[in-house]
């Protein structure tokens, strides 16, 4: 064969469309279409959204303090606590996770929410917080040794991350840290975690790592308990309580999105922006709640839409979600979405099956 009609033979091959390639490609046009159209539209129904939100639980968190406070009975404690646990939810979920990834920056009478400066009332670094979860676990999700999240601290959630004898007490010591979630948030992005052994990308221990974290409970349980004068231990007990429940819920959300979801090898990377769509919606799970609680999850149940869009408001995810689902099943894209008790059963068996030494490569 002459080398002029083997080159043209090499060129009609390197030219033939890949379907596999296309299929990708695709997907990744019609979600940049969607991403584009999203954020043409963002604007003063989004603010409004986040304004209504922000009052809502600046009224449930004066509700709530002022119950707890003239409460003589179990009832109006427990109302009152009740509201503080919401006001407090809110502030981490809908309000502060959302606004610290800039989803209301540039919208109109928003200037509470701007991520540059926003204070979180939550027990967490802000600074450590954006770049610990925006720019590494979000840039790299679920790939071992780049993903912080996999391996928290004595905690394993991939089989490519390599065994420890801590792991063993998986599941116990996961839900362990349920009980202090958001302390436990803290430490590990602000590189506190570091200090018991080396983890993905796991920054050296900040200096004020405890800094915010010192200021949001001397409010909490100093101040406000003082302030009651002698019903400190009653006012102590509730801040308590709806500091509990806030972080047992959050944890309990927030461990669906990713365990049990596809992991990656250490030397994977997305080829192109629709590789990385395609990571990043198999890498994730819904889960399906009542939109009541839907804002109380602070749109971490549409964790597929949060992760391919992460800069879009929370009420915007609720609304594009199942065209996402649409595009997801036309491509033949994993999408998972599970009822909230059927995600948290998954969540379980993948965390019992963790804490045996098998491991995958890194």
């Amino acid at each position: 064969m002459t080398q002029p009609v083997q080159s043209v033979i090499n060129t009609v091959r390197n030219t033939q469309v890949n379907p596999e390639r296309e299929r990708i490609a695709a997907f990744g046009r019609e979600l940049e279409a969607l991403r584009r159209e999203v954020e043409l539209e963002l604007g003063e129904t989004d603010a409004q959204h986040i304004q209504r939100i922000g009052q809502l639980s600046a009224r449930l968190e004066v509700v709530g303090r002022s119950l707890i406070h003239f409460s003589f009975e179990p009832v109006a404690f427990s109302l009152g606590t009740a509201a503080l646990w919401a006001h407090k939810t809110l502030e981490l979920m809908e309000i502060g996770h959302m606004a610290l990834h800039g989803c209301y920056d540039g919208l109109p009478n928003t200037e509470r929410f701007q991520s540059e400066d926003f204070y979180w009332k939550a027990p967490i670094d802000e600074a450590a917080w954006k770049t610990g979860h925006n720019v590494r676990h979000h840039q790299f999700t679920n790939i071992a040794g780049k993903d912080p999240d996999l391996d928290f601290g004595a905690l394993r959630l991939s089989a490519r991350i390599p065994w420890k004898r801590a792991h063993g007490l998986q599941p116990v010591s996961n839900y362990f840290s349920w009980l202090g979630f958001t302390t436990a948030i803290n430490l590990h992005v602000t590189g506190v975690l570091s200090l018991i052994g080396q983890h993905a990308g796991e920054p050296a221990p900040k200096r004020d790592a405890f800094n915010k974290w010192l200021r949001y409970y001397g409010r909490e349980y100093g101040l406000f308990p003082l302030l009651a004068g002698p019903f400190f231990p009653k006012v102590l007990l509730a801040n308590a309580l709806s500091e509990l429940g806030r972080d047992l819920y959050a944890a309990a959300i927030i461990y669906c999105g990713h365990v049990a979801a596809d992991d990656y090898p250490s030397d994977y990377e997305p080829a192109s922006r629709a590789d990385w769509y395609v990571m990043q919606a198999e890498a994730a799970r819904d889960v399906r709640v009542p939109g009541w609680v839907s804002i109380l999850c602070g749109g971490l149940d549409f964790q597929i839409e949060h992760h391919l869009f992460p800069r879009l408001p929370p009420n915007r995810l609720r609304e594009i979600a199942p065209r996402v689902r649409e595009l997801c099943t036309k491509y033949g894209v994993n999408y998972r979405s599970d009822s909230w008790p059927v995600a948290l059963r998954a969540v379980a068996n993948e965390l019992t099956r963790l804490r045996e030494e098998a491991a995958l490569p890194l």
